[in-house]
């Protein structure tokens, strides 16, 4: 369990950085609170909240769990899951910029 906590972690960690980067620009940017979800576009006021809480959460499971294991093979779980959560919106994102949703 402290694996998948980790890994939420880094996955929390990542998403936060494209939508405190989006509010923080002042830009609209696709939040899970859009219609259609994860589609639409949020104010930059709910992007900079919501990437405050990822970022929030992320810290919080990681500085939870990583102590209580080795701590380079915890990052390198955390790494795991930034790199598929990163991969993931990167794929997803691009289609919604492309004018298409998969």
């Amino acid at each position: 369990m402290i694996w998948v906590v980790l890994f939420l972690a880094g996955a929390l960690l990542c998403n936060a950085i494209p939508h405190l980067a989006a509010g923080l620009r002042g830009e609209p940017f696709p939040t899970p609170f859009a219609r259609p979800r994860g589609i639409g576009h949020s104010s930059p006021t709910i992007n900079f909240l919501w990437g405050t809480a990822n970022l929030a959460a992320g810290v919080a499971l990681l500085l939870w769990r990583l102590p209580m294991i080795d701590r380079n093979l915890g990052i390198v779980v955390a790494a795991l899951g930034w790199l598929a959560i990163g991969l993931y919106l990167a794929q997803h994102f691009g289609a919604v910029r492309a004018g298409r949703s998969d």
